[in-house]
């Protein structure tokens, strides 16, 4: 066991980053991140940090900084949420399609307009095909491991792709957790020191990223692929192997949660999932056999780990803090739903609720729990149940 700390989910973010030792950091701050790069820009200033920091202009800036000193075979971070993320859209495909490994804290939030800074998903959900990996998580302690897992990830021979460690803003990114914090030695010993490929030198000049026709253009895109498809065995082995030395393991892709012996199952994505299980535990005192699947990572997206976690149940519900406007519905969803090929055979719906900082609670979710119960025994899609306070 290491350290014992009580602190804010910015707080595990770059207190997680800094023990993977980045050679570089670019920073700009944006609601409800900007504590993020600050606490870094502290550690570097104070000498507890040896990385160089970099103060940009803005977000697309802090995405080109880390590109280029990524390029150059750095280990690099940077962070961020909505508005900034759009502004960063150029260099963040980039970043993929280059697939070049980085790590980038994004502390959820909802999208203007209309105006808001307050918490909701749809910020990494409007980015969801950009070619990243994206994981999301639910409690602090999760967010600091996450840091660790996602450069092991990222850096692997068969990934070499850039990963998003997403998390609720607001209620992950404010609120205060106690966590176990490993010292910098056990910390190494997990992440080897980077090794990563030169792209640009200046000692030998080349062109990176040079125009590409299509037929070479198919290549690249199959290979992104079939990194993505690879990630999800590294996954699985990478959080095989933190378990084995820190002790704590959060299910690969996926986690489920008493889905054994489940007739219907609730599933749930980040901050979210603790209340869920909340719900399933007092449904099952009630004699419902309830379970629930925790969507750890959305890209890439679990389909055959979830489709067989379903298999044979009677009835499932998508909770979602984000909506897919072509369908009108939650994205996941929508995904889920594509997932299970025979999807008409269970009871399903989606529930959208928590957008713009609104609560999801024990409330919500049993109200999910209780429809689920009472549709179960009637196969095919069912309206969407928004999750609204009167």
């Amino acid at each position: 066991m290491g350290k014992l700390v009580a602190m804010t989910g910015n707080t595990a973010a770059y207190t997680g980053a800094a023990l993977c030792r980045p050679d570089l950091i670019a920073a700009y701050p944006i609601t409800p991140q900007s504590s993020v790069v600050e606490g870094l820009a502290g550690m570097v200033y104070n000498g507890k940090l040896d990385a160089s920091f970099v103060q940009v202009e803005s977000e697309h800036s802090a995405m080109s900084v880390v590109q280029g000193a990524a390029a150059a075979g750095g280990r690099v971070f940077t962070a961020t949420s909505a508005q900034g993320l759009a502004l960063m859209y150029e260099p963040y495909f980039r970043m993929s399609t280059l697939r070049i490994p980085m790590v980038m804290a994004l502390a959820t939030r909802e999208m203007t307009s209309p105006e808001t800074i307050w918490s909701g998903q749809q910020d990494a959900m409007s980015v969801r095909e950009a070619g990243w990996i994206q994981l999301f998580c639910e409690s602090n302690q999760e967010i600091l491991d996450m840091m660790l897992q996602a450069y092991r990830i990222a850096e692997d021979p068969r990934v070499q792709l850039p990963v998003n460690v997403c998390y609720d803003g607001f209620y992950s990114s404010h609120l205060i957790e106690g966590l176990d914090i490993p010292s910098q030695a056990e910390a190494d010993a997990f992440l080897p020191a980077y090794a990563g490929k030169t792209y640009l030198d200046p000692g030998q000049p080349a062109a990176l990223d040079p125009l590409t026709p299509g037929e070479l253009m198919m290549h690249y895109r199959k290979n992104h692929l079939d990194a993505m498809k690879a990630a999800q065995e590294v996954i699985e082995e990478v959080d095989a192997k933190f378990a084995a030395q820190f002790g704590r393991s959060y299910g690969g892709l996926i986690e489920e949660y008493k889905t054994e012996d489940a007739d219907i199952v609730i599933v749930t994505i980040g901050g979210m999932s603790g209340t869920g299980k909340d719900a399933v535990d007092a449904a099952r005192e009630k004699g419902i056999r309830a379970g629930l699947i925790k969507l750890r990572f959305v890209r890439p997206f679990p389909a055959e780990k979830l489709a067989a976690a379903l298999r044979g149940k009677k009835a499932f519900a998508v909770v979602d803090r984000s909506v897919s406007f072509g369908w009108s519905c939650g994205p996941m969803y929508m995904e889920t739903r594509a997932a299970v090929v025979d999807a008409d055979s269970y009871a399903h719906f989606s529930a959208i609720g928590g957008l713009g900082g609104a609560d999801l609670s024990y409330g919500h979710m049993r109200s999910v729990i209780e429809k689920l119960d009472a549709i179960k025994n009637e196969p095919g899609a069912h309206d969407t149940l928004w999750l609204m306070n009167d």
